[in-house]
């Protein structure tokens, strides 16, 4: 899942950025809004983090300016105005959610989760291939009822092609949906973090790599949920 925090305090979004990354995110910055206009052209994005206070405008008019031309990704709007009116004004200009500073970073975390899945097709809580076992909702592996300890990208990767099961998913979807745009799409860190999560999920693979499209995990290996 990949996010967009526009926070024109560079300390604050960088430690926003690193937590979300923690916690599984693909994230990019913006400090200006027309910064973030130009990414959200250029870029498929399932949430926004959204400051009010910026160098080149009010976040609240930019997000309703961009839900009057259509712009339909879930917005969390996070500033230190947190009265009831600014509140309200939020959620009138567009806002999904809404979270006054100062903050946690596990909630925040959490909220942009809830926001990400409403963007989502409707996935069961857990996903079962075989003997393996992936919790969704809480984030857990299971392989032969023993637990694998993924790292969020490797989670991440592996969420994505089981919610896509039956469906082969590229290796630019894959950057698009995991990676932001620090990676570098050339480089091998799709094939290393594929490497790694086969290495832990162990044999037999459930992981198909389809030579010169992607990668998928077969529908006909669902049991259950």
């Amino acid at each position: 899942m990949r996010v967009l925090v526009i926070e024109d305090d560079e300390r604050l979004g960088h430690e926003v950025a690193m937590g979300l990354r923690a916690a599984g995110f693909a994230v990019d910055l913006a400090y200006r809004l027309g910064e973030a206009d130009l990414k959200i052209s250029v870029n498929v994005y399932d949430c926004l983090v959204v400051d009010r206070g910026l160098p080149d405008g009010d976040g609240l008019l930019f997000l309703a300016a961009k839900r009057q031309a259509g712009l339909r990704v879930p917005v969390l709007v996070l500033t230190a105005r947190d009265e009831i009116a600014d509140r309200v004004s939020g959620f009138d200009h567009g806002a999904d959610d809404y979270l006054g500073k100062p903050f946690a970073l596990a909630e925040l975390a959490a909220r942009v989760r809830a926001l990400c899945r409403r963007r989502e097709q409707p996935a069961p809580a857990r996903l079962t291939f075989g003997d393996l076992d992936i919790d969704l909702a809480r984030r857990r592996v299971l392989r032969g009822g023993v637990l694998r300890t993924l790292t969020p990208k490797e989670f991440a990767v592996l969420e994505l092609l089981a919610v896509r099961a039956g469906g082969v998913v590229s290796r630019s979807e894959l950057i698009e949906c995991c990676w932001d745009e620090m990676a570098e799409p050339n480089s091998n860190v799709v094939d290393a973090v594929m490497a790694q999560l086969r290495r832990k999920l162990g044999p037999p693979q459930v992981i198909e790599t389809i030579r010169g499209i992607g990668f998928m995990i077969g529908r006909d290996s669902m049991i259950g949920n």
